[in-house]
C-alpha cells in the first residue's frame, strides 16, 4: 500500500479508516471504522467489532481501547467484516488513516490472514499532514483534533475515523495555521 501526496488528495471521495487491535498482531483487527466524505462532507459513517483471531484480547490493550474478549464473542471475523468496509471504500480516491503506517500495516495483515485481495487504494497520512500543513507537534490524534477543534473519543474506532476526515476536511478547506495556532492557545 503506497502513502498518498498532500498534492494527490486535495479533490475526491476519500475515506478515513481506524483500526483497534487484540494485541501487538498486526492481524488481530478487533474494530474497524469507516468514515466516507464526499464533496468535504461526511455522507457515511459505520463501524463495527471484529472478532479476532483466537476470540483473546490482550487485557493491555483493552485498557487502552476498552474492547474485552466478551465484547467481540459475536462479533463477525474480519472477512465479514471486510465485506462490508470494502463496499463503503468502493470509488474513494485514498484513504485517510492518523499514523497511516500502522492502520495500512493492520489492513494488509488482515487481508493476507484471510487470504483477501489488498485494494491499490493509496492512503494519506494526516500525522503528516498536520505536521507539514499546521505544524502540529506534538501530533497524537488528541493534539491534532484539539487544535483543530474536532470532537474525539480517543481509541473509539469511529471516533478516531471521523477525526481524521475532520483534519482532511479542515486541510482541504484551508484552515490556516493562524487558525490552530490561536486553537491551540485557548
Amino acid at each position: 500500500m503506497q502513502l498518498l501526496s498532500h498534492f494527490q488528495a486535495r479533490h475526491g471521495a476519500f475515506c478515513a479508516v481506524d483500526f483497534e487491535t487484540a494485541d501487538h498482531a498486526r492481524d488481530t483487527a478487533c474494530a474497524i471504522a469507516v468514515v466516507r466524505v464526499e464533496r468535504n462532507r461526511v455522507v457515511d459513517e459505520w463501524s463495527t467489532l471484529i472478532r479476532p483471531p483466537g476470540g483473546r484480547v490482550n487485557p493491555r490493550f483493552t485498557r487502552i481501547h476498552g474492547i474485552r474478549e466478551v465484547d467481540v464473542k459475536g462479533a463477525p471475523d474480519f472477512a465479514e467484516a471486510w465485506t462490508e468496509a470494502r463496499k463503503r471504500l468502493r470509488g474513494a480516491r485514498f484513504l485517510a488513516a492518523h499514523n497511516a503506517g500502522f492502520d495500512a500495516s493492520v489492513l494488509r495483515a488482515c487481508l493476507e490472514r484471510h487470504q483477501l485481495r489488498t485494494p491499490a487504494t493509496p492512503f494519506l497520512c494526516t500525522v503528516r499532514l498536520a505536521r507539514h500543513h499546521w505544524n502540529i507537534r506534538p501530533t497524537r490524534l488528541p493534539d491534532v483534533a484539539a487544535a483543530l477543534g474536532l470532537p474525539l473519543n480517543h481509541h473509539d474506532a469511529r471516533s478516531d475515523a471521523a477525526a481524521c476526515a475532520g483534519i482532511v476536511t479542515a486541510w482541504r478547506r484551508g484552515v490556516n495555521s493562524s487558525a490552530v495556532t490561536r486553537t491551540q492557545e485557548t
